[in-house]
């Protein structure tokens, strides 16, 4: 099973999710893929994943998050112990890099995540993951090109873990076609008739 947590005010409809869904398909329906739509509670969010997954064995669980998604799945891969692939995940949601050289925090991206982390901070710290526990569990993709976040807090953050690092790209990571069949095999998802 394949647990698909997108980032924030993101969606099921997300590229990467459609992208993955959609390759889980041409592989002939291998492994069962689930991709819920997030709520604003970071606490609520986290409860409504582990229920969906509730009872699915560890070993047999992968879950992928991108951006805040990553921070989610970073908690629930600690909770359950399973594989866990994160996708310029957001390491510290108080720390985010402002876009441009000369901070503008009237932009609308900015001021709405700086209006998320207020409003719920609280419950941000309730599952924030200082230090992961088992690297061999966790593969991280990060982007120096992201323009939100730090992707040499995020190598630092998973020493240890299956890591790619890329040259440019950015926050989406528009260009993780290129990517997916390694993320695949790392969630143990065989790729029949490929080589």
């Amino acid at each position: 099973m394949i647990l698909y947590l997108h980032g924030f005010q993101s969606s099921p409809q997300s590229f990467k999710a459609q992208l993955i869904e959609d390759r889980l398909k041409a592989l002939n329906g291998e492994g069962e893929y689930i991709c819920p739509q997030l709520f604003p509670s970071p606490v609520k969010s986290v409860e409504i994943a582990l229920n969906l997954v509730s009872g699915c064995p560890s070993e047999s669980l992968a879950v992928i998050g991108s951006s805040l998604g990553g921070f989610y799945a970073n908690w629930i891969a600690e909770q359950l112990q399973c594989r866990a692939v994160l996708l310029n995940p957001v390491i510290d949601p108080w720390k985010i890099k402002i876009l441009g050289d000369t901070p503008d925090r009237s932009d609308l991206r900015v001021r709405e995540w700086l209006e998320f982390v207020e409003r719920y901070e609280v419950e941000l710290h309730s599952i924030q993951v200082r230090k992961i526990t088992n690297p061999e569990r966790y593969m991280l993709i990060a982007a120096k090109g992201d323009q939100l976040l730090d992707w040499q807090m995020m190598q630092k953050h998973y020493e240890g873990a299956n890591q790619t690092i890329i040259d440019g790209s950015d926050h989406g990571l528009s260009d993780f076609e290129k990517y997916l069949d390694n993320v695949l095999s790392f969630c143990k998802i065989e790729h029949s008739g490929r080589t």
